[in-house]
């Protein structure tokens, strides 16, 4: 199946452009324009107008594997009024001279641009996040910080500083997106859109990306949220578990109980779990070598980080240098903590009929 997108629409008050690279959300796109479209519906005058484009061709195939026909005549774009970067799987190796040097000719020129989910790797390659703070999807945070020093990294929904903004990607565009209207057009307007939509509430950019953490639909206990919380800003060098009970000022019987009964492991394991998940996203996302990947992600000794990684992951380290291997048809994230649960729950399990 192919959307044709490659026509330029009849320009609103104000035009925006999305640039997109192979393999990009095709449905953070989406919402993103249908927000625009709503907006349109309800105003008695055209409010927005958007194509989209790229350096890749007139045809740009999307991670769920639909074909966008797209804008490929770049110089057409340089009217907008904001500029949306999409980039997904792939993004933090994908490499265009043309395009980084058309960024920094657009924001030197004035104009606006935001980058979506791994987008960011785009415009911060453009030199154009340097010295700000910035958002992108949470599960690729760790190795865009590791690659991209000077840029403040921040977990939240978008980011907007000036002509230069972030958004982790998701419906997170959508929120983005009733933001800015709410800033050209009025809450009012925007809440009628939000109305529309039916996404409610709107939320602020600095809303945290996650709320269950893998367990279930409804929000983490705060206690658990919270130890879960220090375990990931402390993957390189992990805090104990009397560390973390002090921190959280309670006791360490009561935060083992309390994690183990709303998350279904212990807090060791978890951490672990963590650990070899950072672990797989900078084998992905970075150029560091394995022993550096295990000196980041907490391993004493890359023996201790090699046998736990491929007890979990079933492969060694170095076989996971690609996040979506063009041989596999589609990518998977590693390792949820649903299988991580049900995997030592099995585990105990077949402990407990060996003693009997």
């Amino acid at each position: 199946m192919q959307i044709d997108m490659s026509s330029p629409s009849e320009r609103g008050q104000t035009h925006t452009v999305f640039v997109v690279v192979p393999r990009f959300n095709i449905a953070t796109l989406i919402t993103m324009i249908e927000t625009m479209r709503i907006a349109n519906y309800l105003s008695s005058q055209k409010a927005y107008s958007w194509e989209i484009a790229s350096f890749d061709g007139p045809s740009i195939t999307a991670s769920n594997g639909m074909k966008t026909a797209v804008n490929d005549e770049i110089d057409t774009t340089s009217r907008a009024d904001i500029l949306f970067v999409l980039g997904s799987w792939g993004a933090e190796n994908y490499h265009n001279t043309k395009l980084i040097a058309w960024l920094r000719k657009f924001a030197r020129q004035g104009g606006r641009i935001c980058s979506v989910e791994l987008g960011c790797y785009l415009v911060a390659k453009a030199g154009l996040l340097d010295g700000r703070q910035a958002t992108a999807h949470w599960s690729w945070l760790n190795g865009f910080q590791e690659k991209f020093i000077d840029v403040e990294v921040s977990e939240c929904l978008y980011t907007i500083d000036n002509r230069v903004m972030t958004c982790a990607g998701g419906v997170a565009g959508v929120d983005l997106m009733l933001r800015l209207i709410e800033a050209y057009h009025g809450a009012a307007f925007a809440g009628e859109i939000a109305d529309q939509m039916l996404h409610h509430p709107v939320r602020d950019g600095a809303t945290p990306q996650r709320r269950t953490m893998g367990r279930g639909t409804e929000t983490m206990l705060p206690l658990v949220r919270q130890a879960m919380a220090l375990i990931e800003q402390n993957i390189e060098e992990p805090l104990t578990v009397p560390e973390i009970a002090a921190e959280l000022h309670v006791s360490l019987r009561q935060l083992e109980r309390k994690f183990k009964q709303h998350v279904g492991c212990t807090v060791v394991q978890f951490g672990l779990l963590r650990r070899l998940q950072n672990a797989r996203v900078l084998l992905n996302s970075t150029e560091l070598s394995v022993r550096e990947i295990a000196t980041a992600s907490g391993f004493n000794t890359l023996s201790h980080f090699a046998y736990s990684f491929g007890k979990f992951f079933g492969r060694r380290p170095s076989e996971y240098r690609e996040a979506w291997p063009k041989n596999e048809s589609a990518p998977t994230w590693p390792g949820t903590l649903a299988e991580f649960v049900e995997a030592l729950r099995k585990n105990s399990h077949k402990e407990t009929n060996l003693k009997r």
